[in-house]
């Protein structure tokens, strides 16, 4: 039976297909699996490793949050049998490693967070333009007309805002710099999105590495602001940091929660192409938070050892089912599950693996 045959029902069908394919005598040898890349997918990867391994003995995967940048030249170059990212291959990489997949895993979130003492738990509205001129410099204190016209009856501290962002190659550089550019002319035009760009030179800026670098720098330094992904959430908490609500493509001001990721995901999910490197990034329709993206697992589709290939196979399988087990491990990371079409592109693409 192929995914593609699978209809709405695909989460009930899903399950049953999937054990199916688990439920096979084990491996003749043990296995060995290494992993590296994305730190927003980090802490929901080790989740799917530790409880994978409790049941599956003859399997040992390694994990290392080394920033998406990493993640995709490490399974580029065969250093990793599994990249993860939070950004998609290129057209030129896609072109020239045809046997290298972008296999969505789940759906997340960027958050903008600050620290500015004394705001209480005021969440301040932010748009792409405005980020992109604190990120440029043009608007340099938090007081400034513009944050202001954004936020009135606020009051704001006349301190010089501390933007902080990512040293590394990074998927959350990917995601944020789409949303300044497909909001922000200027910012298009000049400086564009990738998982590194030549950020222009602002007086006072910080760098970190990882997303628990960037929220550790933010955490120490009054009046900073960042870009953090949404698994770190209870460390945002942790720190008393604000989330900015930020502007959607249909001029809502939204704060992350499910019901506005899955939104923007159900927008423009329908719209995933068969190799489903695809953003979710400023997503049309109400209540779409404009920061959403998939979570991938950059793999080759040709192992040299077949029991390598089929102990991929199923542990990406088994992490992307759509059951209620893997959706609390979702719940728990702030992630949420693919919609059933997309789980049908995820199930054929992992087929692939041989």
């Amino acid at each position: 039976m192929r995914a593609d045959r699978l209809t709405s029902a695909a989460p009930t069908l899903a399950a049953v297909l999937i054990a199916g394919l688990l439920a096979v005598p084990a491996l003749a040898d043990d296995i060995k699996l290494t992993e590296t890349g994305s730190t927003l997918l980090y802490p929901l990867f080790n989740v799917w490793v530790s409880e994978y391994t409790k049941t599956h003995p003859g399997v040992t995967i390694s994990t290392a949050g080394t920033g998406s940048g990493v993640g995709l030249d490490q399974a580029l170059s065969g250093g990793v049998q599994i990249g993860a990212s939070d950004a998609y291959m290129s057209d030129q990489q896609a072109r020239r490693n045809p046997q290298i997949v972008d296999i969505p895993m789940a759906i997340s979130a960027l958050t903008v967070n600050y620290n500015i003492p004394g705001l209480g738990s005021n969440s301040l509205k932010l748009d792409g333009p405005t980020l992109s001129d604190i990120y440029t410099g043009k608007v340099k204190m938090w007081d400034d007309g513009e944050i202001a016209g954004l936020n009135p009856g606020v009051k704001l501290p006349h301190q010089t805002i501390i933007p902080v962002r990512r040293s590394d190659a990074s998927g959350d550089t990917f995601v944020f710099t789409q949303y300044l550019t497909f909001s922000t002319p200027s910012w298009e035009d000049n400086i564009g999105y990738g998982t590194t760009v030549n950020w222009p030179a602002v007086s006072g800026s910080l760098t970190a590495e990882g997303n628990d670098g960037v929220l550790k720098s933010v955490q120490q330094t009054p009046y900073s602001l960042t870009y953090v992904g949404v698994s770190y959430h209870a460390d945002v908490d942790k720190a008393a940091l604000g989330t900015a609500a930020l502007k959607s493509y249909s001029g809502e001001f939204l704060l992350p929660t499910p019901d506005t990721i899955a939104a923007a995901a159900a927008s423009l999910g329908p719209r995933t192409p068969v190799d489903e490197r695809l953003t979710l990034v400023n997503a049309p329709g109400a209540n779409a938070y404009p920061m959403v993206n998939y979570e991938y697992a950059i793999v080759s589709t040709k192992q040299a050892n077949p029991d390598v290939a089929t102990a991929m196979r199923r542990f990406l399988h088994w992490a992307s089912a759509p059951d209620e087990t893997n959706q609390k491990y979702l719940d728990d990371a702030h992630f949420i599950a693919l919609p059933p079409h997309v789980w049908v592109l995820t199930y054929d693409q992992i087929e692939a693996i041989q």
